[in-house]
């Protein structure tokens, strides 16, 4: 019973289709299969918006029938480079000029380093893959901090981090979920780090984290050393 709580609580709180093209495509869908929990479209188009006809190299790990692949090939635009990873070779036949696909495992840190090698720039990643521990928090390791500068990082279906299934557990260590929560931690280097220690690189690389029921997103960009100081007249 709960899917379907929360799927009519997410229906209720979606906003209207028009705003969001991403949850239009998925309603009217033209092409292949798409399976996605609906309040996804409003997370993708609040963090992938500012990419739209900027010819993104967009990395999605997960490609199941193609049918996402022709979704953001549509909402990214001409010129977007696409790029579908998977480890069921069948998937080779969704390839055409603007999408490339990668038959490999993510949780190999060998396949993961050749994508790197092949994809010099990227700027999204979309993990939506095999949704086991190892597989999100290995793919994390590999490929966010080859993101370029301003680039974006999405874990889907992180809610598998609670299930034994998939190696989760309610608070067990080597969870995604708890790994992320240590992206915190990390985020606020500048506060920990004392005299002499070298400063956590993904403090000065990462600009926000962003945590969604089964989303976790996290957004690049140049960080200063944090500053403060004070403007206006003393009131006593």
């Amino acid at each position: 019973m709960l899917w379907q709580i929360l799927s009519e609580y997410f229906a209720a709180a979606r906003p209207a289709a028009h705003a969001d093209p991403l949850a239009e495509y998925f309603h009217r869908n033209p092409g292949r299969l798409i399976d996605k929990w609906h309040h996804y479209f409003e997370i993708y188009h609040r963090h992938f918006a500012r990419f739209r006809g900027q010819s993104p190299v967009v990395i999605e790990i997960g490609v199941f029938h193609g049918g996402s692949l022709q979704m953001w090939r549509n909402y990214f635009g001409a010129g977007a480079r696409i790029v579908g990873i998977d480890v069921d070779p069948r998937c080779r036949q969704f390839e055409d000029d603007a999408t490339t696909i990668l038959i490999g495992d993510q949780a190999d840190r060998g396949f993961l380093a050749e994508v790197r090698a092949r994809f010099p720039r990227v700027d999204i990643v979309i993990d939506d893959g095999g949704h086991t521990m190892v597989q999100q928090t290995t793919t994390f390791e590999e490929l966010y901090p080859h993101l370029q500068p301003h680039g974006v990082y999405l874990c889907e279906d992180v809610d598998t981090s609670y299930s034994p299934d998939f190696g989760g557990g309610l608070r067990r260590e080597g969870t995604f979920v708890e790994f992320s929560k240590t992206l915190i931690d990390r985020l606020h280097a500048w506060v920990t780090t004392q005299p002499g220690q070298e400063l956590d690189r993904f403090a000065y690389t990462t600009f926000a984290l962003h945590f969604y029921e089964s989303v976790v997103v996290v957004e690049k960009r140049p960080i200063d050393p944090p500053q403060r100081s004070q403007t206006g007249r003393s009131s006593f």
